[in-house]
């Protein structure tokens, strides 16, 4: 009954923050939508359609190009992000200020000038949210790669399971971030939760990063839901996520690893969402660093897949990372630190765990190369 009480009460969330959009933010998060899916299939569709290993050359082709797209976006909001709530005066714009936190000082006596400041800080916290979500995303990228080896998943399908859980990934990370976005507004001791929550992950992450994770292939609680109620095909190879046996409709190992890596990102979303809420409460920016991360995440992938045991203290960097996050969480109600500050020490803890790995390379990986 208590579930059921909080469901409906996330819907009516939900319904509420829908019902307050203006038809400037409808026009802005359909247009984005609408960019993504055409590149998303673009990618798949016409480049990728074909069941076959991604090579290094395409996979740093499409990070270029999704990096890239970020970067022109981020300067889309610079000069056009106070059209997403579109104020219209000065009173206006204090209220949206002051309704998503933004640490910044308007200039009362001239608007124009305050917009500018507005739509800079916008810019700062998306590019500051997307390098986030992209470094943590990292993070994801040890998961997904023990999901595919678990299941012994032929690395022609890699690109086919990751596409359509960006694509499902897509969908989940809107409704996660409305409804959590709605309910700060309504409660705000949320973010504490959230702040405790990111520093207890980045403790965790700290002390598990020498831990070798694994995946039972017959004790997951997918698995086995979806081997208890749906017909399972696990001799099928044809690279399809259904397949017909005797006119009836069977689910394949490859849509069983498919729902694997979803599950893992809606795990994964309870830590890097609320970590980017600590940039900013606007759920615009919130949603279009994340989703500009995510789909970054194939090509990512593909990237360092066979490199990204070498960066051994990137484990310990996003451990920092999380824990500073989530300290500046809790914090927030003492000392809002501005956005440009928190972009610099995310930097320069990402750069130095870079740098640190390469500078003082473990010993097995000066003998594997």
């Amino acid at each position: 009954m208590h579930n059921t009480v909080f469901v409906v009460t996330n819907l009516f969330t939900f319904v509420e923050k829908l019902e307050s959009m203006n038809w400037h933010e409808i026009f802005m998060f359909g247009g984005f939508l609408v960019i993504i899916t055409f590149f998303l299939f673009l990618d798949i569709g016409i480049f990728n359609k074909e069941n076959k290993p991604v090579s290094f050359k395409s996979a740093l082709l499409w990070t270029i190009v999704w990096v890239s797209l970020a970067l022109i976006f981020w300067g889309m909001i610079y000069f056009f992000g106070d059209r997403i709530h579109s104020p219209q005066n000065m009173e206006e714009l204090q209220n949206l200020v002051a309704r998503y936190g933004h640490p910044i000082k308007l200039i009362e006596s001239d608007f124009e000038a305050s917009l500018l400041l507005y739509r800079q800080n916008l810019g700062l916290e998306f590019i500051t949210g997307y390098l986030i979500e992209y470094s943590l995303s990292v993070d994801n990228i040890f998961v997904i790669l023990m999901i595919f080896y678990s299941f012994n998943l032929q690395k022609k399908y890699y690109h086919k399971v990751l596409f359509w859980g960006i694509l499902g990934a897509v969908v989940m990370r809107f409704l996660f971030i409305f409804i959590s976005a709605a309910l700060i507004q309504k409660f705000s001791w949320l973010l504490y939760g959230f702040g405790a929550l990111l520093v207890i992950t980045g403790i965790k992450m700290f002390l598990d990063r020498n831990h070798e994770s694994h995946i039972d292939t017959a004790r997951h609680p997918i698995i086995r839901f979806v081997e208890k109620y749906f017909r399972v095909d696990k001799t099928d190879n044809s690279g399809q996520f259904f397949v017909t046996i005797d006119h009836k409709i069977h689910i394949t190992t490859l849509f069983i690893v498919l729902l694997v890596v979803e599950f893992s990102d809606v795990i994964f979303a309870v830590d890097s969402i609320p970590a980017i809420f600590s940039v900013t409460l606007d759920p615009y920016i919130v949603y279009f660093s994340n989703i500009f991360a995510i789909i970054g995440l194939r090509s990512l992938f593909f990237l360092v897949e066979n490199i990204v045991q070498r960066f051994w203290f990137l484990k310990i960097g996003l451990s920092i990372l999380l824990a500073f996050i989530g300290t500046k969480m809790l914090i927030h109600s003492f000392y809002a630190m501005p956005t440009l500050q928190s972009l610099i020490i995310i930097l320069a803890i990402l750069s130095g765990s870079v740098l640190i790995s390469i500078l003082f390379p473990k010993k097995n990986d000066l003998i594997s190369s």
